[in-house]
């Protein structure tokens, strides 16, 4: 699929059939082409756990902070969640930040993961939905190791539904140009 035909038309989907799942192969692939996202100085600090069946469900069980959340994840085949080598992204090896984001890059090297793996799932026939509400056990509950930080959950599967594009702003709104 061209990059800006996967950019644009790319949803983010709620609704999942429940009736077909994702094969470990594919959700590889996907995660394959995500690991080679960029990140500070290539530190390569995204981390996915895949969750199905009994895990997939106790962590749906413990979104209390937004129940839609755990809807979301029931209907989906898969969960994967996205975790973060904590202090390593931004960072000197002496432990010092580089920059004056200091913990903030790592998130923006996640984001940029996160991103690479819903094209790519979208490229695969998947529709994913990336989902920031969740409850602080959530870590444990997933198994998320020490020196990590979970940054997201990312449901997986085929599409129920063919949500509409959301308006965008005009590019006017967004763009300034100075000399």
């Amino acid at each position: 699929m061209e990059t800006v035909k996967c950019i644009k038309e790319r949803r983010s989907v709620r609704k999942f059939d429940t009736s077909r799942e994702v094969s470990r192969e594919l959700i590889d692939s996907v995660i394959d082409v995500s690991r080679f996202s960029p990140s500070w100085k290539n530190t390569q600090v995204t981390r996915y756990t895949v969750l199905t069946g009994d895990s997939k469900n106790a962590l749906a069980d413990c979104t209390n902070t937004w129940a839609g959340n755990g809807d979301i994840m029931r209907s989906a085949p898969m969960v994967v969640a996205l975790s973060i080598v904590d202090k390593r992204s931004g960072y000197e090896r002496d432990g010092s930040p580089s920059t004056p984001l200091g913990n903030g890059w790592q998130m923006f090297d996640c984001g940029i993961s996160a991103q690479s793996f819903c094209l790519a799932a979208f490229d695969a026939g998947l529709s994913t939905v990336i989902m920031g509400l969740y409850d602080d056990n959530a870590a444990e509950v997933i198994g998320i190791p020490e020196g990590q930080i979970l940054t997201a959950l990312i449901a997986v599967g085929y599409a129920a539904e063919d949500p509409a594009a959301p308006k965008r702003k005009e590019l006017s709104d967004l763009v300034t140009y100075k000399n």
